[in-house]
């Protein structure tokens, strides 16, 4: 037996009131659990978790949360193992804003909850699945943010705080009124950085596009591709410049830069023909499953229907929460069936 007594480690636990504490050192733009707007249904302080907290491990722990692993980022329904889906874009949009919430002083934890949640409403085959839903809104259009908070609030209530679901609301650009949180702020830089630069890579990996392909005012301002990462330049970009502004902002060369970027991946891989080609198929097979439905609402798996909605709206709630994987395998089933049983 040893002759040096075992030193016996003692841990104890932090409570969630010394983890509100310390969120008193955060930047003056952080937004503090203590001073939440609170939830729709009043609970119970949890004994160790903030509230901000409780709202990410909600998310992760839900179904709209699980059913990203199988849903379409660019490419619909891609065969290679490595092409980017809603899932993994979602854990880069977290990562990535993460690290500008933790080197602005943010709270990293409402940030996390926020990206976590930021894409949850979205249909299958991506912003082509968004479209062709809007085509049975009158007057309107359909919106994958509104339909994560709808998620969250209706279908799938976890009575998330209001800076979660005002995030999630005001994540796309095009909203209006923009998130009133700086981390909302946040998951909007670092939804955009993420979606452009892996899609590039996808479209590279894919052999849509070559390297020598990307505009060369791009690559000056950002650098060579492969030499220095795009995603760190326009990272501490927007650190940089919000330090100068004392609010969530991005570098103006930088921010043009990315503008280009954006409207180069527009015209060489989001739109062109081979992709407006395949989104019209894709367009098709929404189209089929919500005319089939609207005409056999008995289809509608309980779980998914909220009785007292119109039938159009239990129609899209449930062609919304789709994969592409089942909603493809439920297109075929019903349009294209392989035999007789």
């Amino acid at each position: 037996m040893s002759e040096v007594a075992e030193q016996v480690i003692r841990l104890k636990p932090v409570s969630r009131q010394q983890r509100e504490l310390r969120e008193q050192d955060l930047s003056p733009l952080a937004t503090r659990s203590v001073n939440s707007r609170g939830r729709a249904r009043p609970e119970d302080p949890d004994p160790y978790r903030t509230e901000f907290e409780r709202d990410r491990d909600r998310v992760l722990h839900s179904k709209a949360f699980r059913r990203l692993k199988h849903k379409t980022q660019v490419f619909i329904n891609p065969e290679g193992d490595h092409f980017v889906t809603r899932m993994s874009h979602t854990l880069q949009v977290t990562q990535i804003a993460r690290a500008i919430a933790v080197a602005l002083g943010l709270n990293e934890v409402l940030t996390e909850a926020i990206c976590l949640a930021h894409d949850c409403g979205h249909t299958p085959f991506g912003h082509t699945g968004e479209a062709a839903l809007s085509e049975y809104i009158d007057g309107g259009e359909w919106l994958h943010s509104e339909q994560g908070v709808r998620i969250f609030e209706v279908l799938e209530p976890r009575n998330l705080s209001w800076e979660v679901l005002d995030g999630i609301r005001a994540h796309t650009w095009r909203v209006k009124p923009p998130p009133h949180t700086a981390e909302g702020w946040t998951c909007r830089f670092a939804d955009r950085i993420a979606y452009l630069n892996h899609d590039l890579k996808d479209a590279l990996r894919a052999g849509v596009i070559t390297v020598e392909d990307v505009p060369a005012d791009i690559v000056e301002i950002l650098g060579p591709i492969g030499e220095r990462s795009w995603i760190n330049a326009m990272v501490e970009a927007v650190i940089d410049e919000s330090c100068k502004r004392g609010r969530l902002a991005m570098d103006a060369d930088i921010m043009l830069a990315m503008k280009r970027f954006r409207e180069f991946m527009f015209e060489r891989v989001y739109l062109r023909p081979e992709a407006e080609a395949q989104a019209e198929r894709a367009r098709g097979v929404i189209h089929q499953l919500v005319e089939h439905l609207l005409a056999h609402p008995d289809e509608i798996p309980d779980s998914y229907r909220i009785a007292e909605a119109e039938p159009l709206t239990q129609v899209l709630d449930y062609v919304a929460g789709m994969t592409d994987r089942y909603a493809l395998s439920l297109h075929d089933r019903l349009f294209r069936p392989r035999g007789l049983v």
